[in-house]
């Protein structure tokens, strides 16, 4: 008898929330542009919370007048993908134009290749075997994919937190929320020079029934962190969280050039 009304008990709450989460609107916050974004190449690397090495970062970023070109690139030790391609542009407020991301290999349980086309909400999944399945969705024109880092240096001080759209790439994409919120400043040092860098949250919202039972049966995603070196001109410095769903916690930093033991130039 008690356990049969805890599980009305539970329905009811269940229902509740479905309800309050169903209301709230689903529109995100289109983020201003503050730094017109150029062209730019930059490596990373991907390792473990442990320190090891698990893949080199390739970030290249072509400006063609206020459209943006965007790529980021994780290749694994053992043979994984991680491709991620963004086209948006920068006229007032960023604002997403395409998205095709691509992960495969030993390092990701199940393989994603995902491309959007915002203008015609036209989704393209693919399987392993390159079958297409196209759908159409309405999607709000302040969607994150592939944005996330170039938003975040356009934050100013003043933003307590922001909410954003993002499509997930699961067997049915579905949006879900990112609300980034800053979190104090974390010290750090380059060079032997002492900085501080602000350290984002960015916590995931499902929204809908499965956002009030993730938490319920621990498939709530874990928060990500990303910290940047704040100033006139911002720079990413460090990120934490889940490459996939149900993933490892991986660390991201900047990648130092490492030249052949040789002689120097000036000495020959």
């Amino acid at each position: 008898m008690v356990r049969r009304c805890f599980v009305r008990l539970c329905s009811a709450v269940l229902l509740v929330c479905a309800i309050a989460c169903a209301a709230r609107p689903a529109a995100g916050e289109n983020v201003a542009v503050r730094r017109l974004q150029g062209t730019f190449h930059g490596f990373l690397i991907l390792k473990t919370l442990a320190g090891k090495v698990l893949a080199s970062g390739d970030l290249v970023q072509v400006a063609q007048g206020e459209q943006i070109t965007t790529r980021l690139t994780y290749r694994f030790r053992d043979g994984s993908l991680d491709d991620e391609t963004a086209v948006f542009s920068q006229r007032k407020v960023f604002q997403l134009i395409s998205d095709h991301h691509v992960q495969r290999g030993p390092s990701f349980p199940k393989p994603i290749d995902m491309q959007i086309e915002l203008a015609s909400g036209q989704v393209t999944m693919r399987d392993k075997d390159g079958k297409a399945t196209v759908e159409h969705m309405d999607l709000p024109p302040d969607l994150c994919n592939g944005l996330p880092l170039i938003l975040m240096l356009n934050l100013s001080r003043a933003d307590s937190a922001i909410r954003l759209p993002m499509l997930v790439p699961v067997p049915k994409p579905r949006l879900i929320h990112l609300v980034i919120t800053p979190e104090g400043e974390d010290p750090l040092s380059i060079g032997g020079i002492r900085h501080k860098a602000v350290n984002y949250r960015i916590k995931v919202e499902l929204g809908g029934i499965a956002g009030v039972v993730a938490p319920i049966v621990g498939k709530q995603p874990a928060d990500l962190h990303i910290w940047i070196l704040a100033g006139d001109a911002p720079a990413f410095v460090r990120e934490e969280g889940e490459f996939y769903e149900g993933g490892p916690v991986w660390r991201v930093e900047l990648a130092a050039p490492v030249f052949p033991r040789t002689v120097n130039a000036t000495q020959k």
